[in-house]
């Protein structure tokens, strides 16, 4: 049987692990309360005002039925409002608040530090090599997620 640690599900897992509470504690300690998905919806709303949640969804890689907790969380905190869609009367607009674009500015140098955290271990280089893999990996196993990334033309 192999030790865990050459397993790349349990290498994964441990690293989410640590990428969530170094991601917490850096923005805690700018003053700030939010989750790693919280902030990639702000940031993927502001990108794209006028979204719905299913295409947030999508956008993000997260699991549609959970999305609706992290939008309605985003609401309560002021940073995000949910409007009447221009296209689809069923479905609900997301718009970032005043408050969102503030908090985004703000938050930004926190969540470039935890970034670099994450990686500290690692040279420039070798930082690189490890996003180019984790992302050649990721794309390879896209479609076997719960929740596939999704690219969307909203243009369309």
């Amino acid at each position: 049987m192999k030790d865990n640690n050459d397993m790349p599900g349990h290498l994964a897992r441990r690293f989410q692990q640590i990428a969530v509470a170094v991601f917490l504690a850096e923005v805690g300690e700018a003053g700030f309360d939010l989750t790693p998905v919280q902030y990639a919806a702000l940031a993927t709303i502001k990108a794209n005002p006028g979204l719905d949640q299913v295409t947030l969804a999508g956008l993000i890689a997260y699991d549609r039925t959970t999305i609706t907790g992290v939008v309605d969380r985003l609401v309560q905190k002021g940073l995000v409002e949910r409007r009447a869609s221009p296209r689809d009367r069923r479905a609900r607009a997301l718009e970032i608040t005043d408050e969102g674009r503030r908090t985004l500015r703000k938050i930004t140098p926190a969540v470039e530090s935890a970034q670099a955290i994450m990686v500290r271990g690692l040279s420039a280089r070798e930082g690189q090599e490890l996003m180019r893999l984790l992302r050649k990996a990721i794309a390879a196993g896209n479609e076997l997620s719960r929740a596939p990334l999704r690219e969307i033309d909203l243009k369309a």
